[in-house]
């Protein structure tokens, strides 16, 4: 059996028997703390103030759409995906502690645990703005049928949908993740030697199920959107696609890098071990980066330049997704009025 060395920041290493390769020599080689790297310190840094601000940010805006704003459809979304990041973020000190002591002490649960919530954050966030982009087309499409029909009953059992979904996709961290002492050390690694090509099957998996698929849904949706107000022009503001074409801009740029290396690896034989190494640590840091920067896009995308310095941290993001359902609200009121007027000439 060769030991495959993984250089993702969850899957630091990794048993394959499919690619049968010299990799052991990688093990082999001396093994130098991390304080003595600078890469390593830098990313160490980042994930620290990833932590810092994702937590903060994440832990805030679950207040105000949990709290302090009134129950909407909106809200239950944005109070959904900022709970997803928020679990994340939660986890990330063990990650942090793992990174800097090279060594795994947490124990197996948590060894799987960490990789599942890694995951489980990927899927909930993009089936989440899948269905955040398929409300909208469906507000636009058919304002009367969804002002009768998007009630917050509804919106709770397609966010525990979507939960679900991500939770089976999630399922292979808790399968394969194992722990392994190499050289007297404990770390976390994927275990795939219990089932042939299950690396491939997991990876693909994971590229067409949480990032290629939902994109091209939610391509879709925004094209009907977009023809939509194109032809009836019956909303002034554009705040809220605003907001949702950020959101996705944003999953799209952090874990495109991630998937990419990701698929690289699996055929690792063909390329330099170091550039694979190093991306796959950049790019798993700059897919932690998601869970933070989404709460600043509430605010930065929601409102002015000018009324981020007339108002409180606390009311900008409020106003940020506030504005979303009320601009919803305003489209739906004209479209049910400009149908009825349409009737009544039929």
């Amino acid at each position: 059996m060769d030991f495959e060395y993984n250089a993702d920041e969850y899957d630091n290493y990794t048993y394959n028997e499919d690619n049968q390769t010299t990799m052991q020599e990688i093990v082999s080689l001396p093994v130098t703390g991390c304080f003595e790297s600078i890469p390593c310190v830098v990313l160490i840094i980042i994930n620290v103030i990833i932590f810092v601000l994702g937590f903060c940010g994440n832990g805030v805006v679950i207040w105000i759409a949990g709290f302090k704003m009134n129950k909407s459809v909106n809200t239950t979304w944005y109070l959904s995906l900022a709970i997803s990041d928020f679990i994340f973020c939660a986890c990330l000190p063990l990650t942090i502690t793992y990174m800097a002591l090279e060594e795994w002490i947490f124990g197996l649960f948590m060894c799987k645990l960490t990789s599942f919530v890694m995951f489980l954050n990927m899927f909930s966030s993009i089936f989440l703005l899948v269905v955040i982009s398929a409300d909208r087309c469906v507000s636009v499409a058919f304002p009367v049928w969804a002002q009768n029909q998007r009630t917050i009953r509804k919106a709770s059992a397609v966010v525990v949908l979507a939960w679900v979904m991500s939770i089976t996709f999630s399922m292979p961290s808790m399968v394969f993740r194992d722990v392994s002492y190499p050289q007297g050390k404990v770390i976390c690694i994927n275990n795939y030697t219990t089932y042939r090509h299950s690396h491939k099957y997991v990876a693909w998996s994971r590229f067409l199920g949480g990032f290629v698929v939902p994109f091209l849904i939610i391509i879709i949706c925004y094209s009907v959107i977009i023809l939509k107000l194109k032809n009836n022009k019956m909303t002034k503001s554009t705040k809220p696609f605003k907001v949702m074409s950020a959101l996705i801009a944003t999953f799209f740029i952090c874990w495109l890098p991630y998937h990419i290396f990701i698929l690289l690896e699996l055929n690792h034989h063909n390329y330099n071990v170091g550039i694979l190494t190093i991306g796959l640590k950049v790019g798993t840091s700059v897919a932690m980066a998601n869970s933070f920067l989404n709460p600043f896009l509430y605010v930065f995308m929601g409102n002015d330049f000018k009324q981020k310095f007339k108002s409180s941290l606390l009311n900008k993001m409020e106003n940020a997704m506030g504005e979303d359902g009320r601009t919803i609200s305003r489209y739906l009121s004209r479209s049910s009025s400009y149908d009825a007027r349409a009737s009544t000439h039929i």
